[in-house]
Formats: structure tokens, C-alpha cells, sequence
């Protein structure tokens, strides 16, 4: 028999998908996030979910546990936990639910994040394995994708899963730009370089099959090289790592390091932030302002210009 507390939990989620619109993938996270304060606490009701109750399960949540799926949790992902608990809460609230207020709970201090980014160098060479090195692929319209999705990826700043679930019909090639549903279900407008558009252009003429999606994978042993579906985010992430390690990049590169290379290229040549936020599918500037750190060409200036004088 299910608790009180569980079935508002399965309410909450329930609102989560319908009424907030939340993608299924942030309906299980917060599914999972709650489950597990729940099993730890062993709150049945409302009122079990006091202030001393989540200090505990802060605590348990930061500190090394052998045999726990993970046994140290990142600041990061400890805070998605909180958040996950304090906007249950704030639901539980509008209901004129008694429990903890959600105000109480505070998320923790992180320390700011390194972000990995291609330098321009390090950029062209990446951009150009398709066309240069055979090694990469011999079959000229495998090059063509594989051209296309660098070129897309560096162009648009697309997740990597917004990137493989993109359908042809989405594209505006006469406009440069298209609509895609970026997390939370939300919609924004993406834009492409000329380079990015001409590749993926000569890519879908050099393509027979009748397929609705962007990218595909290409059986090569066939002799008539047939087309199975869709290239899933993981086989992108693969072109992207084969790519970086043929043009002699010795630093981890993935497909979320064309977003950041990207976003610091946009910054650096003088876009501004809400703009790269809105971009970017950004819901809070906070997210955005992790670039601006290592793309802050005001500062650079002003340090040459009075450094040493």
C-alpha cells in the first residue's frame, strides 16, 4: 500500500508532465531524486519531511558511501536532488499542503565550472579531417555526413540530442535558420553558417534513401549501402571523438565541446550574453555565464593597455 506521501509524489510528477509540460527524461529524473530521499528518510506524510530530515539527507548525500551506485555525488548533481525536493515542496504549498516550507532549503555553494573549448586552430583542423584523411572514411558519402554534422554542430551550438532527432522537413535552407525543441519542451530558433548549410546540402543530394531524418547511418558491407534510421547521440559523439583524435587533438573532444566552442567563439567576436543565452536554449543567464570567464576581451584590453606601464 502506497503512503500519503507517494501519492502526492506521483500527483507531482503527474503535473510535472501535464501542467508544466516537462520532457519524460525530467519527469524519471525527479521521479528518481524524490524516490530516493523518500527511501532514505522514510517519510510516509507530509509532515516527516521536516528541516532536520533534509539536513540528514544533505549530509548522506555529500559524504563518501561504499556501496552507494556512486559513492561520492558531485556539488552539481547533489543540487538537482535539492531542487527536485524543494519544488515538490513548493507544489505540496500551493495545495495548501503543511510541510516544509520551501524556502528553508538552500542550494549548495559550487565552485565555478571548466569548460572545454577548441581553439581556432585546433577548430579548422577538426573541420577538415572529413575531406583530408581517408583513414576517417573512404566512402565519399559517409565523409559528406560526417562533414555536415562537424560543420552543423560548431554552426548551431545543438545538444547533441536536439542534433540527432532532427528531421529534414525541420530545415530552412532558403532562410539559414529553423525552429528545434531544445529541453523543457521549449522552442527556439537556430541558425546556419554558410559553410554548415553547403555541406548538409551536398550530403542530402549524395543520399537515395527516402528517410525523414537529417543524419543517418549508412550500412556500408551491403553492396547497395543501405540506410537504417536515424544516427543515435551516441554515434554522433563517435564521429565527433574520431575526428578530434585524426586531427591530432589530444584533449577529450565531444560534441559538447562544439557547443562550448560555439558559444565562446560568439562571445569573443562581441555577441552579447542574452543574446548567446537565447541561442543557446539557456532557461537561466546563470548557465550562459560560465563562458564569460575565458571570453572577457574587455579585460584582456584593459590589462594591456595599463600592465606594466
Amino acid at each position: 500500500m502506497i503512503s500519503p506521501l507517494e501519492k502526492l509524489m506521483t500527483d507531482f510528477l503527474e503535473h510535472l508532465e501535464v501542467e508544466k509540460g516537462r520532457s519524460q527524461e525530467t519527469v524519471r529524473h525527479y521521479d528518481f531524486y524524490l524516490r530516493r530521499f523518500l527511501k532514505f528518510s522514510g517519510a510516509k506524510s507530509p509532515s516527516d519531511m521536516t528541516q532536520e530530515a533534509v539536513r540528514k539527507y544533505r549530509l548522506w548525500l555529500n559524504r563518501e558511501v561504499k556501496g552507494r551506485e556512486k559513492e561520492t555525488i558531485k556539488k552539481s548533481t547533489q543540487n538537482y536532488h535539492v531542487i527536485a525536493l524543494r519544488s515538490f515542496l513548493k507544489y505540496l504549498s500551493k495545495r495548501d499542503v503543511v510541510s516544509l516550507a520551501p524556502e528553508k532549503i538552500e542550494l549548495a555553494k559550487q565552485s565555478m565550472r571548466q569548460v572545454e573549448f577548441l581553439e581556432p586552430d585546433e577548430l579548422a583542423r577538426l573541420l577538415d579531417v572529413p575531406l583530408k584523411d581517408v583513414t576517417f572514411s573512404r566512402v565519399p558519402l559517409v565523409r559528406f555526413r560526417n562533414k555536415a554534422i562537424l560543420e552543423f554542430l560548431f554552426s548551431t551550438g545543438l545538444r547533441v540530442s536536439e542534433a540527432a532527432n532532427l528531421s529534414i522537413e525541420r530545415l530552412n535552407l532558403k532562410r539559414d535558420e529553423f525552429t528545434v525543441k531544445g529541453k523543457g519542451g521549449k522552442m527556439r530558433v537556430v541558425f546556419l553558417s554558410g559553410e554548415a548549410k553547403d555541406w548538409v546540402k551536398k550530403y542530402l543530394e549524395a543520399r537515395k534513401d527516402t528517410l525523414p531524418y537529417l543524419f543517418v547511418s549508412h550500412d556500408l558491407a551491403g553492396k547497395h549501402r543501405e540506410h537504417h534510421g536515424p544516427l543515435t547521440p551516441r554515434s554522433i559523439q563517435r564521429i565527433v571523438e574520431n575526428a578530434a583524435r585524426e586531427a591530432g587533438i589530444t584533449k577529450r573532444i565531444t560534441p559538447h565541446v562544439l557547443r562550448h566552442t560555439y558559444a565562446t567563439t560568439l562571445l569573443r567576436n562581441g555577441a552579447d550574453i542574452r543574446s548567446v543565452q537565447a541561442m543557446l536554449g539557456h532557461s537561466s543567464i546563470m548557465t550562459t555565464q560560465i563562458y564569460t570567464h575565458v571570453t572577457d576581451k574587455g579585460l584582456r584590453e584593459v590589462h594591456k593597455k595599463f600592465h606594466r606601464k
